[in-house]
């Protein structure tokens, strides 16, 4: 506001100079004209022109001034005009000048603004231009239909937002298209190769043959190689499976004509692969060694028979099933009974392979039963206490370990029979017999040898006893190695005393996996007393109230006896070597 006045008071000055300028040239011109002479009409005559020329270039002055400002009120309205149909186009707010602003600057204000919005038109535009001309593209590329976008008029910001991301979205789906295409095409023509295959149909030409550039991307045509691929994939499996069936028939062939491995060697090459060419050697040497096969009847039908009877093991059949098999011991040899034998044994495999699972698991079981009466059979020899290699801890494991596991692998395979029997709507049988029944049965039965163990052991302890009461014990246990080390005092044996063996040092026993047999550690009190320590009948030792039949009943029991008479064995010797040294 300040500058606005003095530029008001400035003009104001200015003014009034060219008044005072207008006034001095009209005095001064009066004093030139009364200098001349001029007459005073004349004079008028000459202040008219002087007038009329001021009031000229004034009038000229006033009606430049006049037009500019109507220019600026005319450009003033087009902007605003203009600033309204852009910011509609663009979905802005309209522009809102300043109240207080002058014409001059509110035209510029205004013209700047519209300069601003027209350009971000021109860009919102030449954005939309590109993004069509891709969507165009990948539209031919992917065979879909272009993005739904109003061409004809300004996109907002959301929309050309919206716009990107689309393309976007195509170009990724352009690429996994591409991608799936070019890993399709390499598998197709590895299938093709392998069935000796040329590109037939139209569209097996566009895809081997054609520029991989030109070949369009369409759902239509993914899922048309997806599904060419399976069918060639399901051809070349068809043709592995038969490769692979040729292959075993002449291994089994070779087999039962007895062919040296120099003899199979020589159509090792064609052993692998199934290309046709393959397939045709493979035909050609099964009817060879078909012809061969008749010729060598008898053979065959032997070595047939030695494999059903290796299936016949691997089924667990019984001997009445086996021997409803009459063929197998007909001794007349012809081609009947060749093909009988043949279809008996694909019938044996087919039923192996069905339920191999079942049976390689009562197999497991039976492998597993057998190395735990093994492990139970060893842990009931007394002689297994002199192991120094620490065989029986590691054995004791795993027999416990067995003994979960077993139980557990009976439970599962339980179960595979219930399913097993409910599916074939019969009784599945081991040699014959239930299976279930035949576990429960080996159970029962080892129950009952252990128990017959057990009762043969309590019988010749209650002999030992009795023998021990009429004639008394005698201490089985060896004198000590003397090592080598310095001479120690001889002991002298006093008058009237028995003559003493050197005690060994007691070892820690062996511990025992199951309390059962803990139990079975049965020993007399003397018993205990003189094994341990080595001493004779005559010498004194610390005596225990118990019965003649006591026994111990747990492992813990037996260590701490075993432990107590290994104690007063030693305090023995110790007072016995201390009298000697003092009476020398």
């Amino acid at each position: 506001m300040r500058e606005r006045g003095a530029m008001v008071r400035r003009s104001e000055i200015l003014a009034t100079e060219s008044v005072a300028c207008l006034n001095g040239a009209l005095s001064h011109l009066q004093n030139i004209w009364e200098e001349i002479g001029i007459p005073e009409d004349q004079r008028l005559q000459r202040t008219e022109v002087v007038k009329k020329h001021i009031k000229d270039l004034l009038d000229m002055m006033i009606a430049e001034e006049e037009h500019l400002r109507e220019r600026l009120k005319k450009s003033i309205d087009m902007c605003h005009s203009e600033l309204d149909t852009v910011c509609q186009e663009l979905n802005v707010t309209p522009f809102k000048p300043v109240h207080d602003s002058t014409m001059l600057q509110l035209e510029k204000e205004l013209r700047t603004q519209l300069e601003v919005l027209i350009k971000e038109k021109k860009e919102r535009l030449q954005e939309l231009k590109c993004l069509r001309e891709k969507d165009e593209d990948f539209c031919d590329i992917l065979c879909i239909t272009p993005y739904s976008i109003d061409t004809d008029f300004v996109p907002s910001i959301n929309q050309l937002d919206a716009y990107r991301q689309y393309i976007a979205s195509l170009n990724e789906e352009k690429e996994r298209r591409w991608a799936e295409f070019v890993n399709i095409k390499k598998q197709i023509i590895i299938c093709m190769d392998e069935l000796d295959q040329l590109p037939e149909t139209s569209f097996e030409k566009d895809v081997i043959c054609e520029d991989e550039e030109a070949f369009c991307l369409s759902n239509e045509n993914i899922l048309g190689l997806n599904t060419l691929l399976q069918q060639l994939e399901i051809r070349r499996a068809q043709n592995e499976a038969k490769s692979s069936e040729l292959r075993d028939q002449i291994v089994n062939l070779w087999n039962r004509l007895q062919f040296s491995q120099e003899e199979r060697d020589v159509f090792a090459v064609h052993m692998t692969g199934s290309r046709a060419t393959t397939m045709r050697a493979l035909q050609t040497e099964l009817v060879r060694l078909e012809e061969l096969k008749l010729q060598n009847m008898k053979n065959v039908i032997e070595a047939i028979r030695q494999e059903m009877t290796f299936y016949w093991e691997k089924c667990f059949l019984s001997t009445e099933q086996r021997q409803a098999f009459a063929p197998y011991y007909d001794e007349d040899c012809s081609e009947d009974l060749l093909q009988l034998h043949e279809l008996e044994i694909n019938r044996l495999k087919k039923y192996y392979q069905t339920h191999q699972e079942l049976f390689e698991g009562v197999c497991k079981w039976e492998e597993n039963w057998k190395l735990y009466l093994a492990l139970e059979n060893k842990a009931s020899d007394p002689n297994r206490f002199t192991n120094r290699g620490g065989n029986l801890l590691k054995e004791e494991k795993q027999r416990t370990k067995l003994y979960k596991m077993l139980p557990k692998l009976e439970e599962e395979l339980k179960v595979q029979i219930d399913a097993w029997e409910q599916a074939n709507g019969s009784q599945f049988q081991v040699n014959g017999q239930n299976f279930i029944a035949y576990v429960e049965e080996q159970w029962e039965l080892h129950r009952m040898e252990k128990e017959r163990e057990k009762q043969d052991r309590q019988l010749k302890k209650n002999k030992q006893i009795e023998e021990e009461m009429l004639y008394g014990s005698s201490s089985k246990t060896p004198s000590k190695r003397r090592f080598n080390g310095p001479n120690t005092p001889g002991k002298v044996r006093k008058p009237g005393q028995s003559l003493r063996t050197p005690g060994r040092s007691a070892t820690k026993p062996p511990r025992f996996g199951l309390n059962e047999r803990n139990k079975e550690n049965v020993s007399h009190l003397n018993g205990i007393g003189m094994a341990m320590s080595g001493a004779s009948t005559s010498i004194t030792t610390p005596q225990r109230n118990l019965s003649i039949n006591s026994v111990a009943t747990t492992y813990s029991e037996f260590a701490q006896e075993f432990s107590k008479a290994s104690k007063s064995s030693c305090q023995s010797r110790i007072l016995n070597s201390t009298t000697s040294n003092l009476h020398t």
